[in-house]
């Protein structure tokens, strides 16, 4: 029910990350249908849906526009969800853009310029815009008023442009390459955490009841509990278990409907893709449980570096199966229990001594 529409491709199965192609346009709309459009509807993110509400309650009473926010967290959590709300509270018309839509000053002038009072603009991935543009953000920010430079050289002149009051939401999925003088011109800063899977049972029933599906509370803690922590990743494999519920068995989605549904999909008990556990068995199989480097980890899968480090190791590693070293990339030993291995005798020492090196 929460997610965001961030630069990472969404995925069919279990990951943030597309098997097939990109989400066609009934399944976009099915996901804009599913978005929550208050804060009462919002599931999870509690201590950041009270400071939220507080600061727009704060800004309607004293008929102000509201602080300008931060919001940073993993793709998937709501960050684009809240913004959307944020205007809805405030009655507000928003405009969403993204940090690499604004390579030039130019083009963040031009969005600026054409804000109404009250508006808010929505940045995501805003760690991502170019330092021009960034800058001419600081004083929009502060004193609502950019310099557009008119010429070139000696003879150029800078013209000063008031703007109306406007509210920036401004979200990241990597707050520390925010430089500072940005990140302290926001008024209010949430960090969205990982759901816990009651929350996420919640967003499935939830979303069932929109899209009409039948499912019991055992099929809901079922899809919850390979769904990463995430709200968008479990919509979409909501809605893989219910086509497979309406072609396979009755519509109703059960634990064993769900299980059978998402085997399918590839995606196991522990919400691990096909790429996670070609990672993992990797690592184990061919690498004796590392360390390894992550160039050669990535090659042995058939995937590029970023792809390996960017999509799969996050996830891996919260997950306690994989660890980051100095000597390189390790399998734990829960990533030899999960995928059914029983790690030989050198990798137990190697590995060992890799995790205390760290």
């Amino acid at each position: 029910m929460n997610w965001d529409d961030d630069s990472v491709p969404p995925t069919a199965a279990g990951g943030d990350r597309l098997v097939g192609g990109a989400a066609d346009g009934e399944e976009q709309a099915v996901e804009a249908a599913l978005r929550p459009k208050d804060l009462g509807e919002f599931v999870g993110q509690e201590r950041v849906r009270e400071q939220l509400d507080l600061v727009l309650k704060a800004a309607r009473a004293r008929n102000a526009t509201a602080d300008h926010v931060l919001l940073s967290g993993a793709p998937g959590l709501g960050k684009t969800t809240l913004s959307m709300i944020i205007a809805a509270e405030m009655g507000a018309p928003i405009r969403i853009t993204s940090g690499p839509a604004i390579q030039h000053a130019g083009d963040l002038a031009a969005i600026l310029s054409s804000l109404t009072e009250g508006e808010v603009l929505f940045l995501d991935e805003i760690h991502r815009m170019s330092r021009p543009a960034e800058e001419m953000l600081y004083m929009a920010m502060e004193d609502f008023r950019v310099d557009v430079i008119v010429g070139k050289g000696p003879g150029a002149t800078a013209i000063p442009l008031e703007l109306p009051p406007f509210t920036l939401v401004g979200a990241t999925t990597r707050a520390g390459l925010l430089p500072p003088p940005l990140r302290d011109r926001f008024g209010f800063t949430g960090h969205m955490e990982f759901y816990a899977p009651a929350e996420l049972q919640r967003v499935i029933h939830r979303s069932a009841r929109l899209l009409d599906v039948e499912t019991d509370a055992e099929g809901a803690a079922e899809i919850a509990g390979r769904s990463r922590g995430t709200p968008r990743i479990a919509n979409r494999l909501l809605r893989r278990v219910r086509d497979y519920a309406q072609v396979k068995a009755d519509g109703v989605i059960t634990r064993e409907i769900a299980a059978r549904a998402l085997d399918v999909y590839e995606v196991d008990a522990r919400g691990l893709d096909r790429l996670d556990r070609a990672v993992l068995t990797a690592l184990l199989k061919l690498f004796g449980g590392g360390p390894v480097g992550l160039s050669t980890l990535a090659v042995a899968v058939g995937e590029e570096r970023e792809t390996v480090e960017e999509v799969a190791e996050p996830f891996l590693v919260r997950e306690g199966l994989l660890a980051r070293t100095p000597r390189g990339r390790i399998a734990t030993p829960a990533a030899w229990e999960h995928l059914g291995m029983v790690p030989p005798r050198q990798a137990g020492g190697g590995g060992g001594e890799a995790l205390f090196d760290a």
